[in-house]
């Protein structure tokens, strides 16, 4: 953001850095509850999609916590994160829609993408 940027404007910022930090966090719960539910000692499949959610968990959890630091603001280094949080959860989305009852937790995942691909249009 430069120091030109008016006050609506760093409003908007804040307002869609707050939306893309609450659906990494829900993505993250998601990924986490469903990982959980996928038994360790399953089929090499179940083993992939298990460990793609907890992937999936991480990342979006270092994603909201870059986004919620007030020091970040590097918008590279943000940029970066963004994008490998939104090239994960579509992974992940695409991973629970070969699961039965992962239905939510994928829309989620899509929900988190989206949310990230929005907030990089801002900082261009």
């Amino acid at each position: 953001m430069t120091s030109t940027t008016s006050q609506q404007e760093l409003y908007g910022y804040l307002e869609d850095r707050f939306a893309c930090a609450q659906a990494c966090t829900e993505c993250a719960r998601m990924c986490a509850l469903r990982a959980g539910v996928f038994d360790p000692d399953g089929t090499v499949e179940l083993e992939r999609v298990r460990r793609t959610g907890i992937m999936c968990a991480e990342v979006c959890d270092a994603t909201c916590r870059a986004l919620t630091e007030e020091n970040a603001r590097d918008e590279g280094g943000l940029r970066v994160q963004l994008e490998w949080c939104r090239a994960i959860c579509l992974q992940c989305a695409q991973a629970f829609d070969t699961r039965p009852g992962a239905e939510e937790s994928a829309a989620a995942c899509r929900a988190c993408a989206v949310a990230c691909t929005e907030f990089m249009a801002v900082l261009a």
